[in-house]
C-alpha cells in the first residue's frame, strides 16, 4: 500500500514568497487594527472634554481611563482561545462587533459611572484583536517574512490611536466630544459585517482543521495556482510541533517556563509607560494652558510616531528580534523623561519629542506584540498572544491609576517617573534574549518555528 502523500504547508508558503494573499491580509489587518487603535485612545482624547461638560476632576478620570484596559486583559484572552478554537477570522468579526456596540453607546453617555462601565464592555471586543492579527498573519506568510508581516499588519495600531486627535481638532468645535465615540462605534460594525465575507483565514490554523480543508485548498490555490494536491494528501504543519486542546501549562513548555512569564512582565512594564503616555498627555498638556490644538497634535504625534517606528524597524526587528527590543527600550528612557522639558520650551520641541517618544515606545509594543507571539506554535499562538498581552494588561491599568496619583507633581518630575518602566523592561527584555538564544542553541528544530 502506498503511502499517503503529504503537503507541507511551511514549505509551500517559503517557496511561493509574497503574493496577492498576503496582501490582502495586510488590507483587511490595516483597517482592523486602524479602528482598534481609534478606539484605545478615543477616551484619551475625549477626556479633557468631559471634565469640561461634567465638572469632574482630572483625578477622577483614573478608572475612566482604565476601565477599557480591565477589559482588555480579560478580552485578550477570552478572544485569543476563541482565535485558537473557533478561527481567527471568527473571533476578529465577533470582537469588532462587541467594542463596537458599547463604543457607539458611548457617545450617550451622561456620567463618568456610565462611561466606565461602557468602556469596560468595549475593552473585552478590543483586547480580541492584537493576537489575533498577529496569529492570521503570520501563519500565512512565508518564513522570511513572517514577523515583517505580523509587524506591518499592528504597526498601524499607533495610526488609529491618532485619528482621533484629528477629529478632536476638527470636528469636536462643531459636533462636541460624542463624535469621537459615533466615530469609533460605527466604523467597527461596518468592518465585522464587510469581514464576514471578505476576510481570509489563517493558511495554519486550517490546516490543523480536518474539516477545513476546502477553504484551505481554495486559500493555496489563490497563494500558488499552479500547486495541485492529491485528492488524499494530508496536510502538516511541518516545522512545529502543535499541542492537543489548550492547557496554560503548554505555555510553559518547550524551554519556555522562564521565558512565558518574563515576557508577561516585558508587556506589563511597556504598557504601563505606553498607557500613561496616551492616557495622560492630552490632559496634562491641558493643564500646563497649552492651547487646545496644540494638546491634540501632541497626542497625535505620539501615535504617528509608533507607526513610524514600527514600519521603518520592521526588518530590524524581524532580523534582531529580543536584542532590537532591548535597545529600544534603552533609548526610550531619556526621550520619554525629556518631554516634560520639553513642554517647558516650544511647540515644535515638543511635539518632536512627543513624536520620537511614540516612535520608540509604541514601536516596541507592535515588535513584541508579533515576536512575542512567534515563541509559540500554531496550535497555541493566538493565545500565548492572548495572555502577553491580557496579564501585560495590569501593567496599563496601572499606568493610567500611577498618572492620577502622580497629578500635581511639576510637568517635568511626573514624565521622569513615567520612564521608570522603561528602564525595567530594558533589563528584562535583555534577560528574555538570552534565555531565547540558549533555548533556540538547545532546540535548533525551533529556529525554523520563528
Amino acid at each position: 500500500m502506498a503511502d499517503q502523500p503529504v503537503v507541507q504547508v511551511s514549505r509551500l508558503l517559503d517557496e511561493r514568497g509574497l503574493t496577492s494573499f498576503q496582501i490582502t491580509l495586510l488590507i483587511w489587518s490595516f483597517f482592523l487594527v486602524l479602528i482598534d487603535g481609534y478606539d484605545i485612545a478615543a477616551i484619551a482624547f475625549a477626556a479633557p472634554h468631559l471634565v469640561k461638560a461634567w465638572g469632574a476632576s482630572p483625578k477622577d478620570l483614573g478608572p475612566v481611563f482604565s476601565a477599557s484596559l480591565v477589559g482588555i486583559l480579560f478580552g485578550s484572552g477570552l478572544f485569543g482561545w476563541m482565535g485558537d478554537r473557533y478561527g481567527r477570522k471568527a473571533a476578529l468579526v465577533w470582537s469588532n462587533l462587541l467594542f463596537g456596540v458599547f463604543t457607539l453607546a458611548a457617545a450617550y453617555a451622561t456620567s463618568l459611572d456610565q462611561m466606565f462601565w461602557l468602556r469596560l464592555l468595549a475593552g473585552l471586543g478590543i483586547g480580541g484583536v492584537i493576537p489575533n492579527v498577529v496569529a492570521i498573519n503570520a501563519e500565512s506568510a512565508p518564513r522570511r517574512l513572517r514577523a515583517t508581516l505580523a509587524i506591518i499588519a499592528v504597526g498601524f495600531v499607533p495610526l488609529g490611536g491618532a485619528i482621533p486627535g484629528f477629529v478632536t481638532a476638527a470636528l469636536v468645535p462643531a459636533h462636541g466630544w460624542q463624535i469621537i465615540f459615533l466615530i469609533g462605534g460605527v466604523a467597527p460594525i461596518v468592518i465585522a459585517v464587510a469581514a464576514m465575507v471578505g476576510l481570509p483565514e489563517s493558511i495554519k490554523y486550517m490546516t490543523l482543521r480536518p474539516g477545513l480543508r476546502g477553504r484551505l485548498e481554495k486559500s493555496i490555490a489563490a497563494i500558488d495556482p499552479s500547486f495541485v494536491a492529491p485528492p488524499n494528501a494530508t496536510y502538516i504543519i511541518e516545522d512545529e510541533k502543535q499541542f492537543p486542546g489548550f492547557n496554560p501549562s503548554y505555555l510553559f513548555q518547550q524551554g519556555l517556563a522562564l521565558i512565558t512569564p518574563l515576557l508577561w512582565l516585558l508587556f506589563a512594564l511597556n504598557l504601563m509607560g505606553y498607557f500613561f503616555l496616551i492616557s495622560w498627555t492630552p490632559t496634562l498638556m491641558t493643564a500646563a494652558k497649552l492651547p487646545p490644538t496644540t494638546v491634540a497634535l501632541a497626542g497625535a504625534s505620539l501615535q504617528v510616531g509608533g507607526t513610524v517606528g514600527a514600519l521603518l524597524l520592521c526588518w530590524w526587528l524581524q532580523k534582531h528580534r529580543f536584542l532590537a527590543v532591548t535597545i529600544m527600550f534603552v533609548i526610550a528612557v531619556p526621550v520619554v523623561a525629556a518631554i516634560g522639558y520639553a513642554g517647558l520650551t516650544s511647540k515644535t520641541v515638543l511635539l518632536v519629542t512627543i513624536f520620537f517618544a511614540g516612535f520608540l515606545v509604541l514601536g516596541i509594543q507592535s515588535g513584541i506584540n508579533v515576536i512575542g507571539a512567534m515563541v509559540y506554535p500554531t496550535s497555541l499562538r493566538a493565545n500565548g498572544s492572548g495572555w502577553q498581552l491580557g496579564v501585560g494588561r495590569i501593567g496599563s491599568i496601572v499606568g493610567p491609576l500611577a498618572g492620577a496619583a502622580l497629578v500635581g507633581l511639576p510637568i517635568e518630575r511626573l514624565y521622569m517617573w513615567s520612564a521608570l518602566p522603561f528602564v525595567a523592561g530594558a533589563v528584562i527584555c535583555f534577560i528574555i534574549y538570552r534565555l531565547n538564544e540558549a533555548r533556540l542553541k538547545a532546540r535548533p528544530e525551533l529556529r525554523d518555528a520563528q
